[in-house]
């Protein structure tokens, strides 16, 4: 995929202490599933436009996605040993490196954008960008979540808690990606509605498949130990509705993301193909 040689190059290209870099990539390298990514470009592909437009958003997005989880697995977080089959950046590198390492993935993610120097990205879609992907990633989106998802652990949460917990740490990065797509591709307002109601169904979705792996999946398949939920005392899909609600609850919401498509009266071929992805995937 384009998105593996560009968001490596970014990192490259800077001039900053060997160590640093070292870690920055290392995490940026570990694989994944490119989900964000790819829905910037699937996004774009819908308005037929180029998807290189938007590799500077993408890239951005996973830097941040990338930072989250290498401070999520630090020992005063989730204290993970394994990350994707590795193990995890404060395994490697250390503590305090890690830390930096996440930090400056955050802070150059914005600076990607601002950088990029394709002339169909005006200076006011640059705004923007950075505007929604601040707004994603700080204590409205994903760093609220995570402090919710802290406060909620060893506590009976009720499924209105914990989709507020989803919906900000794993849905609004999902969100950012498939908005910073329509901004982009110069969607209009109805369009800009219609992905948002998708892209809300789909990261509620994607955690629901990720608590049912916690309890299905296999380490060496998901890279990491099963029953992390459990042994931290969170509150998880399967706790609150039961293993089988749980998966009558991911369809309800991949059946509600996939109509929302429909409304948009795009070609939203490739969307519609990793939403089923999502709800099938085994990591």
């Amino acid at each position: 995929m384009l998105i593996e040689t560009e968001i490596v190059a970014y990192v490259r290209a800077i001039q900053a202490p060997a160590i640093l870099k070292e870690a920055m990539i290392y995490s940026l390298e570990a694989g994944g599933k490119r989900i964000r990514p790819l829905l910037v470009f699937a996004v774009l592909a819908a308005f037929g436009k180029d998807t290189r437009l938007g590799i500077s958003a993408a890239a951005a997005i996973e830097m941040i996605h990338t930072y989250s989880l290498i401070h999520d697995d630090l020992p005063s977080m989730d204290d993970d040993d394994l990350r994707r089959g590795k193990p995890t950046n404060h395994k490697v590198y250390g503590e305090a490196n890690a830390i930096l390492s996440g930090d400056a993935l955050l802070t150059y993610s914005f600076q990607v954008i601002a950088e990029s120097t394709n002339p169909e990205i005006s200076p006011e879609m640059k705004v923007e960008l950075v505007s929604e992907l601040a707004k994603a990633a700080g204590a409205e989106g994903m760093v609220g979540g995570q402090t919710a998802d802290i406060e909620g652990e060893n506590k009976q949460l009720s499924l209105k808690d914990l989709e507020y917990i989803h919906e900000h740490k794993t849905g609004r990065l999902l969100s950012v990606s498939i908005l910073s797509g329509a901004i982009v591709a110069g969607a209009n307002e109805e369009q800009r509605r219609y992905l948002l109601q998708f892209s809300r169904h789909l990261g509620l979705a994607f955690q629901i498949r990720d608590d049912i792996l916690d309890i299905e999946g296999t380490e060496e398949v998901i890279g990491k130990p099963v029953g992390s939920d459990s042994s931290n005392h969170k509150t998880t899909y399967p706790s609150l509705l039961t293993l089988e609600g749980a998966k009558l609850k991911l369809q309800e919401h991949i059946g509600s993301a996939l109509r929302q498509l429909e409304e948009t009266n795009l070609d939203t071929a490739l969307l519609k193909e990793i939403t089923n992805l999502i709800a099938a995937r085994n990591h």
